[in-house]
């Protein structure tokens, strides 16, 4: 369900913005340069996984880069710094960008 709400809300996107996407299993997915998936099990690339998510997924590791979106509701940020701490306690290099001051 999160990912077909995610592909929506990327269909809305305005014409000069939007993000050519598609599920794992569609015909044109090798070539389209963003997979909308919620299971990993049918992974075509491993540049760069956008995780959205409450907990850690279990496939992020053969990803070269990871993205996590955290909102400002206390749950989301809960669940983000325990996925924080998986990924520090691992010695994976993180890097913050709090786009919540720029927007201001």
């Amino acid at each position: 369900a999160a990912g077909k709400n995610f592909s929506r809300l990327l269909w809305r996107a305005q014409a000069v913005s939007f993000i050519t996407h598609c599920p794992p299993d569609d015909p044109l997915a090798a070539v389209t340069p963003v997979i909308v998936d919620h299971d990993g099990t049918d992974l075509l690339h491993d540049d760069v996984l956008i995780n959205l998510r409450a907990e850690w997924p279990p496939f992020f590791g053969r990803f070269q880069r990871l993205i996590e979106i955290v909102s400002l509701d206390e749950t989301d940020r809960g669940d983000a710094r325990a996925r924080y701490k998986f990924y520090r306690d691992r010695g994976y290099v993180i890097q913050n960008h709090d786009l919540s001051k720029s927007a201001q």
